[in-house]
């Protein structure tokens, strides 16, 4: 009886979503109604004539997923067991690999590694189907929210094996990821390039996001900063408001940053309500196809008001706004209640005409297409053409937000080596277990960081000490390979051992010398003539 009258109050809940909110059509009130009677029908018919004992808790579960499938790809149902664990990423932290993912088709997708997580350390990326975890298959019907938590989450410093698909291969890659406390700041680095050029590494949009971009804008203004690059690479996005307050730092007052609008959803503008403390410098924003959502909107108010030069590759393209609903058991509705455009009128949000299964392949597609390395793959209609609102600067919505400057993938140092590497957890293993060993000398000898990205470099006995690492762990070693990654292979220990014997913060500091994206917006920011002419200012 119990689960009837979960399962009426759950109809009951999205027949007021469907029929109280302001609808221009009659005749949708009626439709909403009548499909809401004939499925509360379809429930009495199965507890009072089925042959069997049914389970209302598992079919309304399932009927709800089933009807949200078919909105969009970005509206949801989370259970009650697991509406703490959703609210997590932006509000809390916990141990486990360091993943957000979704259930597609009985399988977990990875839609994004937490940036500096354990995950990221290895080299999951997002669209990685999970297939395998130890050993054993993690694909059917036995794959839920449930299942994924008690199989990928676990104490600190326990090892989980999982098998992945990437892409079209049916090549499976199996990482070893070391279970580990996810980082959830907001900020992962936040530090001077220069004397003039500070940065600031933005993860996710949360609750405590603004706060610490205030603590970080204050500690770099005292450093003299007059320009800001602002990397929103990988930023999957977080709270619209949080959106809205970050785009209020470098606009003026009175100036439209975002608004909301949807069938049944009262259009609503979000305007600037004071000078930005961050009005007047030059800006560069840092993009690619992994900033999405609230990134989006950022990048997006910056561009229409040519406030600043967008530098990177065509973001994600998510401009759907989600409304929790809480239903009468204690789970929740993520809804789809509106469309989000930027000042200009651009919704950014691409097409999902043909299903979430074609939605959710946009990547591996964007990269067979050649996106990620050519500019002019990407081609938009005219249809889709806006001007920015002071240089009349042509720009494009209706997929994601085109960069002021293209910047490709960069390949040079990429062999398969590095990917083995990567892959299997060895650079991150050897840096670590060396800083272990070696943490006394390496404080005597570099007392701070300073010192350290200074002096440090990786030697031809490291090298070999790596490599011998390296074949233990199951890497072949090719040394034709190695002379091509060896940049980046020295780069990236001493990044790690900078991490490993301080903080994330400093991985940064290291990595970003031989970032092009950043030497890009570097040499952007310190020549006004340029910076004046790309924003035709």
């Amino acid at each position: 009886m119990k689960y009837i009258k979960l399962f009426l109050s759950v109809i009951i809940v999205f027949a007021h979503l469907l029929l109280c909110a302001q609808d221009k059509s009659k005749d949708a009130k009626l439709d909403a109604k009548s499909a809401a009677q004939k499925v509360s029908t379809l429930y009495y018919l199965i507890n009072n004539y089925y042959v069997d004992t049914a389970d209302f808790e598992r079919l309304t579960e399932e009927a709800i997923v089933a009807m949200l499938k078919e909105l969009d790809p970005h509206s949801a149902y989370i259970s009650k067991k697991d509406v703490q664990k959703a609210n997590e990423p932006l509000e809390g932290s916990f141990e486990g690999i360091g993943v957000t993912f979704q259930i597609f088709q009985d399988t977990i997708l990875v839609v994004s590694p937490v940036p500096g997580g354990p995950s990221d350390k290895v080299g999951i990326m997002a669209g990685d189907k999970i297939v395998t975890i130890d050993g054993e298959d993690a694909f059917g019907k036995k794959v839920n929210n449930e299942y994924v938590a008690k199989h990928l989450r676990g104490k600190k410093g326990t090892v989980v094996t999982l098998g992945i698909k990437r892409g079209n291969s049916d090549e499976l890659i199996e990482f070893d990821v070391v279970r580990d406390k996810i980082p959830l700041n907001s900020i992962d680095a936040s530090f001077m390039l220069d004397k003039n050029v500070g940065y600031i590494k933005l993860d996710r949009f949360a609750k405590t996001t603004m706060e610490e971009i205030d603590a970080a804008l204050a500690e770099l203004k005292s450093k003299k900063m007059k320009s800001l690059i602002l990397d929103l690479r990988g930023n999957s996005g977080g709270y619209l408001n949080v959106a809205a307050e970050l785009s209020n730092l470098f606009l003026k007052k009175n100036m439209t940053i975002v608004f909301t609008e949807g069938d049944k959803s009262a259009k609503q503008v979000f305007n600037t309500n004071h000078n930005g403390k961050f009005s007047d410098g030059k800006l560069v924003i840092l993009i690619d196809e992994g900033s999405a959502s609230a990134s989006e909107i950022v990048s997006g108010a910056v561009q229409d008001w040519d406030r600043g030069v967008l530098i990177g590759r065509r973001s994600f393209g998510k401009g759907l706004v989600q409304r929790p609903f809480n239903l009468s058991d204690g789970s929740v509705v993520r809804l789809t209640t509106a469309r989000y455009y930027t000042p200009t009128g651009r919704c950014i949000q691409r097409s999902y005409d043909k299903g979430s299964e074609d939605y959710f392949k946009e990547m591996t597609k964007r990269m067979d297409h050649g996106e990620f390395y050519h500019a002019d793959s990407i081609q938009f209609p005219d249809s889709l053409k806006y001007s920015t609102l002071v240089s009349g600067r042509t720009v494009y919505g209706g997929g994601g937000i085109m960069p002021d400057i293209f910047m490709p993938v960069d390949t040079s140092y990429a062999t398969k080596l590095y990917t083995d590497l990567v892959r299997k957890g060895a650079l991150n293993r050897f840096t670590l277990e060396y800083v272990m060993e070696h943490r006394n000398e390496i404080a005597k000898q570099y007392p701070d960081f300073e010192m350290f990205n200074k002096k440090f470099n990786v030697s031809k006995s490291m090298i070999e000490d790596f490599k011998k690492f390296a074949e233990k762990e199951g890497v072949i070693w090719n040394e034709e390979q190695f002379e091509r990654s060896e940049p980046l292979i020295k780069l990236q220990i001493k990044a790690l051992m900078a991490r490993n014997e301080w903080e994330m913060e400093n991985y940064y500091q290291v990595v970003l010398q031989e970032d092009k994206v950043v030497k890009k917006a570097m040499e952007i920011l310190n020549d006004a003539n340029q910076y004046r002419k790309i924003l035709k200012r």
